[in-house]
C-alpha cells in the first residue's frame, strides 16, 4: 500500500541509442494534412502552431523487433481499491491500473515494449495511459525518462512527481500523481509551465488505450463530434457529425451505425467529441455489463477523443505489429487533451502557468441504460461518475495542492535529461530568475558541456569531427549566443542546422557552404542536402548525400535518408551503388533492404527485388511511420512489372497483397 520504487521485467525490443543526425528533414504527421470544412463559428485553432521538424531532438530510431527481458524501474501506487503502476524511464506512461475490488485490469496492457514510427521522435509502442506535451504528436519523451521525484500531501499521501523541460516550446511540464487511502479514483495533478516573453503554441493530449471488442460502448455527454472525411488517403477534411449516428457523413466511415461503439467504424480514424461548453468533461468505456473506465477531469482540459485503427488488414497488421508476435487482440484509444481536437495547438500567454486535474477508475453502469438509446446511456454514466467524484472535489483538489505543486520534492529518484539545469544556468547568466525553481533538473552530461563552453568561451572549439555532435539546439536565445561566437566548424554546422528548421533557406545554404570551408564532414555535407531538397533541387541533393555515406557508411540514419532520396529520385544505379559500400553492420536492416529492392526493381532485376523481399519470411521494416505504405506499394510494383513482363493487364486495385506486407490503414475489411 501506498508507495512503493520497484523493478520491473518486461520482454522489449532493443532501443539502441539514438540518430547522430540533426532532425531538419520533415515531420510526416498526418494531422499536417487534414483541411477543415467547419464553419468560421467553431473557434478551432486548425494549424496555428504546426512545426515542421523535430529539431532539436535527435530521433530514437534505431530500434529493432527483438524480444528479450529488460529490467525496467517500476514505481507502483496502491490502496483498497486500486494499484497504478508507472514506468518513468519510459515517458512516465502509466503501464496498468487495476481494479482490485472487481479483480480486473482497467486498461489495455500490451505484453511487450515494441516500439513503432508513430511518434514526434520515432519511437512509441502501446498500451497504458501516456502523456503528451508540446508539439501535436506523441511525446517527445514517450520513450524516454523523465525526472522522477516522490513528495507528499500535508496528510502524508505520498506524490509521485514526473517533470521536464519540453525544448520545441521551451516551456516545462509537470506530473504529479496520488491515490489516496479512501480514493476510489487515480489523481493526477498537471501542470504545464511558460517561462517565455512571448507566446507560445502549446498541446497536451493524455492517450488511454482500451480493449476493442465488440462489446464495449465510449459514453460522454456529448451530441456531436469533429472528424475527418477519409475518402482516400490524400483527402483529409474536419467534418462535424451528429452523435451517435449521422446520416449525412456516416457513408465515408463506416456501415451507417452507431459510432460510440469502436467496432461499427471500419477504417482507421479519430472522434473527437464535442462536449457543450459548461457541461463536466469526461469519457467512460464500459463492456456489455456496463462495467468499465472512466476519465474525467477540472475544466481546463477540454477535449475527449476516441480513435480505432478500423478494421481492414493494414489495420489489423498495425496492431500486431505493435505487439507480440502471435498477439491477436487489438486495442483503441479514449483520449482527453486542453483542446478541442488533436488538430490543434493553442496559444498559451508569456510567463504563464495552467493546471488541471485528472482522473481515472472503474465505474459500473446499469447494462440495459449504458447500451440503449444515448440520452439514456449519457444521463446513467453522468450520475454514476457524481457518486464516485464530483467535479467540485476536483476543483477544490487543483486549489487545495497548489503548495505542494509548487514545493521541492522530498527525493529524486530518477533524472532526466538535464536540459532544463542548462536553460536555467543561461538564464542566471542573463540575470533572470529560474524556471520552476522548485524543480531539480539534475547535473549536466556530455550533451550540454559544449554550450556550456560556448556561454563562458564564445566559442565551441576547433572540433571537426566525422562523427556528429551529440546534441543540438534551436531556441532563439541560443541561436544569438551562436551567432556571436568566434568563428568555427561547429559554429556554421549549428546554424546551417538551426537556420534550415526555421526554413531560412539562403542562411541554412550559407553556413553549411561556411562550415564545409573549414572541413568536408559528412554531417555538413547532409545539411546541405536537406537545403537542396527544399530548394527542389533533387539531383545535387542526391550527389551531397551519395558523398556523405561514402564518408560515413556505417550510420544508419544517414543510409537510410540516403537511399530514400534516391529511390524518390528514381536514380536507382545509385540505390545499388551506395547499398553495396555500405558497411556490413547496417546493410541487413529492414529498411535499408526495402530500398535495395527498389533499386533492383528500378533496374530490372524484378526477380531479385521479389525474392529478397521474402526471403526469410519476409523483410519487417521495424520503424515503419504510421499512414505509411512503402512497403506495400512496393510489393504492388513488383507484381506490375511481373505483369508486364508477361503481357498481362493490371490493376493495382486487385492486388491480394499479403498480409506481412499490408499497412494500409484507410482500407476496408475485406469481406
Amino acid at each position: 500500500m501506498g508507495l512503493k520504487v520497484t523493478k520491473m521485467t518486461i520482454p522489449s525490443a532493443n532501443f539502441n541509442g539514438v540518430s547522430t543526425l540533426p532532425t531538419i528533414y520533415s515531420l510526416d504527421n498526418v494531422q499536417h494534412k487534414t483541411e477543415s470544412c467547419l464553419g468560421e463559428y467553431e473557434g478551432l485553432f486548425i494549424k496555428y502552431g504546426f512545426t515542421k521538424y523535430t529539431f532539436p531532438y535527435t530521433m530514437q530510431d534505431r530500434y529493432d523487433r527483438a524480444s528479450v527481458n529488460k529490467e525496467y524501474l517500476a514505481i507502483e501506487l496502491e490502496n483498497e481499491y486500486l494499484k497504478a503502476i508507472f514506468l518513468p524511464e519510459l515517458g512516465g506512461r502509466i503501464w496498468s491500473l487495476y481494479d482490485k475490488k472487481a479483480e480486473r485490469e482497467l486498461l489495455y496492457v500490451n505484453s511487450i515494449i515494441r516500439p513503432g514510427n508513430l511518434a514526434l521522435r520515432n519511437a512509441w509502442f502501446s498500451g497504458g495511459i501516456e502523456y503528451n506535451v508540446g508539439v501535436i504528436s506523441h511525446s517527445a519523451y514517450t520513450c524516454d525518462k523523465l525526472h522522477t521525484a516522490i513528495t507528499s500531501l500535508d496528510d502524508g499521501t505520498p506524490v509521485l512527481r514526473f517533470y521536464q523541460h519540453e525544448r520545441i516550446r521551451n516551456a516545462v511540464f509537470q506530473m504529479d500523481f496520488f491515490l489516496p487511502n479512501d480514493s476510489k479514483v487515480l489523481l493526477a495533478r498537471m501542470r504545464i509551465v511558460n517561462p517565455n516573453e512571448e507566446v507560445t503554441p502549446m498541446y497536451w493530449y493524455t492517450n488511454i488505450a482500451m480493449p476493442e471488442g465488440e462489446e464495449y460502448r465510449n459514453v460522454m455527454n456529448a451530441h456531436s463530434a469533429y472528424t475527418f472525411g477519409y475518402f482516400n488517403p490524400t483527402e483529409r477534411a474536419i467534418i462535424h457529425p451528429d452523435v451517435p449516428v449521422d446520416k449525412k457523413f456516416v457513408h465515408a466511415r463506416t456501415f451507417n451505425t452507431d459510432v460510440t461503439y469502436p467496432t461499427n467504424i471500419n477504417t482507421a480514424g479519430d472522434f473527437f467529441w464535442k462536449i457543450p461548453e459548461g457541461e463536466r468533461k469526461y469519457t467512460s468505456y464500459l463492456n456489455k455489463d456496463g462495467y468499465g473506465f472512466f476519465q474525467t477531469s477540472t475544466s481546463r482540459q477540454i477535449g475527449r477523443k476516441l480513435f480505432v485503427w478500423g478494421l481492414g488488414e493494414g489495420s489489423r497488421k498495425w496492431q500486431e505489429y505493435l505487439t507480440s508476435d502471435g498477439r491477436k487482440d487489438g486495442y483503441v484509444e479514449i483520449q482527453a487533451g486542453i483542446t478541442h481536437t488533436q488538430y490543434e495547438t493553442i496559444p498559451m500567454p508569456p510567463k504563464t502557468t495552467w493546471e488541471w486535474v485528472e482522473c481515472y477508475g472503474a465505474i459500473q453502469g446499469d447494462a440495459k441504460k449504458v447500451h440503449g438509446e444515448w440520452d439514456g446511456a449519457i444521463s446513467e454514466i453522468s450520475c454514476r461518475l457524481n457518486e464516485i467524484v464530483t467535479e467540485e472535489y476536483l476543483e477544490k483538489l487543483l486549489h487545495d495542492t497548489r503548495k505542494m505543486a509548487t514545493s521541492p520534492a522530498k527525493e529524486v529518484v530518477l533524472y532526466g535529461d538535464p536540459w532544463g539545469a542548462l536553460e536555467n544556468i543561461r538564464r542566471e547568466k542573463e540575470g533572470k530568475p529560474p524556471v520552476c525553481p522548485h524543480l531539480d533538473f539534475g547535473k549536466l552530461t556530455d550533451e550540454q558541456l559544449p554550450f556550456i563552453k560556448l556561454l563562458n568561451e564564445n566559442s565551441f572549439g576547433n572540433a571537426c569531427d566525422l562523427v556528429p555532435p551529440k546534441a543540438w539546439m534551436r531556441q532563439p536565445e541560443w541561436t544569438k549566443i551562436i551567432e556571436k561566437s568566434e568563428d568555427c566548424y561547429l559554429k556554421y554546422l549549428h546554424l546551417s542546422a538551426i537556420y534550415l528548421s526555421y526554413d531560412q533557406l539562403e542562411k541554412a545554404e550559407s553556413a553549411s557552404l561556411k562550415a564545409l570551408e573549414y572541413s568536408k564532414m559528412p554531417t555538413a555535407l547532409f545539411i546541405l542536402a536537406q537545403v537542396k531538397i527544399q530548394q527542389e533541387k533533387i539531383d545535387k541533393a542526391c550527389d551531397l548525400l551519395i558523398e556523405s555515406c561514402s564518408l560515413l557508411n556505417s550510420d544508419l540514419t544517414l543510409a537510410r535518408e540516403t537511399l530514400r532520396t534516391l529511390v524518390n529520385a528514381k536514380r536507382y544505379d545509385d540505390v545499388i551503388s551506395v547499398y553495396k559500400n555500405l558497411d556490413g553492420s547496417i546493410s541487413n536492416d529492414g529498411r535499408i533492404l526495402m530500398y535495395y529492392c527498389y533499386g533492383l526493381l528500378g533496374i530490372g532485376e524484378v526477380d531479385k527485388s521479389f525474392e529478397l523481399l521474402n526471403k526469410g519470411g519476409g523483410i519487417v521494416v521495424s520503424d515503419i511511420r504510421e499512414v505509411e505504405t512503402t512497403i506495400t506499394e512496393l510489393y504492388i510494383d513488383i507484381m506490375e512489372a511481373f505483369a508486364k513482363r508477361e503481357n498481362k493487364p493490371f490493376n493495382p486495385e486487385e492486388v491480394d497483397v499479403p498480409k506481412k506486407f499490408d499497412f494500409r490503414m484507410f482500407s476496408k475489411k475485406k469481406i
